[in-house]
């Protein structure tokens, strides 16, 4: 592995963020179909910008990884995933055959965790350090300034059918916490029996639709990627509109970019949190 990489290749674009928050030397990423949560080319919206700033290219779009695109490129490190939709494992020897490549698991760490351990092997320590001291300044400014509501905190989708809700175990729920909100602890037995979205992880327990009240009591709701318009939706189904969180008003909007948490959606988020709960 080359000491001072010039030429870093991403094919995780779930790992891009943090990459671009480290400066690192990235010159190509994957990129994702285009949707709400991104830009025309594919790229994640909370770090679009600053990848144009940079002159980052697009790799390929999707999750098959094109390995031609890859040798284009040019890299003298590739950096994948080992988790995810967009793991490369299985076509790791292919990719180290190119050039050096390190693959991370993302789903087991908080957004810290992985930019230290992104820092450490591309010899960006110092930078790692930086990024996450100037968001824990942040994280104790915004603290100190916002005002809480009384309620316990609920971090949720819609997905019309079941409602994955978000733990402690979740980096969502640790940046809420951070701030000082109390999660709202859900009873176990209230879970959906197909939890879809959760499966076997401990970071999302899925709620059914028929246990919203029993569930959610009197707390406080906080929706991860939502657009305004589908939390209106959402507020005005059966059920929903009879939450006090509901007829009080005590609904947020943690922004389209709040599913995958990087430095620059967490920092966005604790933005919006700011503006929502100022003092």
């Amino acid at each position: 592995m080359p000491a001072s990489p010039k030429r870093v290749v991403s094919v995780a674009v779930t790992l891009t963020g943090h990459l671009l928050a480290l400066e690192a030397p990235l010159v190509a990423s994957q990129a994702t179909p285009p949707s709400p949560i991104t830009s025309a080319n594919g790229f994640f919206s909370q770090w679009a910008d600053v990848a144009e700033q940079r002159g980052v290219q697009v790799l390929y779009q999707g999750f098959e990884a094109d390995v031609e695109k890859v040798i284009a490129a040019k890299p003298d490190l590739i950096i994948g995933s080992a988790s995810g939709a967009d793991s490369t494992l299985k076509i790791y020897d292919r990719l180290k055959s190119i050039a050096p490549t390190v693959l991370f698991r993302h789903d087991n760490l908080s957004w810290q965790e992985l930019t230290t351990k992104l820092g450490g092997a591309l010899g960006l320590e110092a930078n790692a350090k930086k990024v996450i001291d100037a968001y824990d300044r942040r994280v104790t400014e915004v603290k100190s300034a916002i005002k809480k509501p009384g309620q316990d905190a609920v971090l949720l989708r819609d997905n019309n059918t079941d409602i994955p809700v978000f733990t402690e175990a979740s980096a969502q729920g640790a940046l809420l916490a951070s701030l000082g909100f109390t999660l709202h602890p859900l009873d176990a037995s209230l879970a959906a029996a197909d939890t879809r979205e959760g499966g076997e992880r401990k970071d999302i327990v899925s709620v059914a639709q028929e246990n919203v009240l029993k569930a959610f009591g009197d707390s406080s709701l906080f929706f991860v990627s939502h657009s305004a318009e589908e939390i209106t939706a959402t507020q005005a189904k059966p059920l929903w509109k009879d939450l006090s969180a509901v007829a009080d008003k005590r609904v947020y909007d943690l922004g389209l970019d709040s599913f995958r948490i990087d430095y620059y959606s967490a920092s966005n988020i604790i933005d919006r949190v700011e503006k929502q709960f100022a003092g």
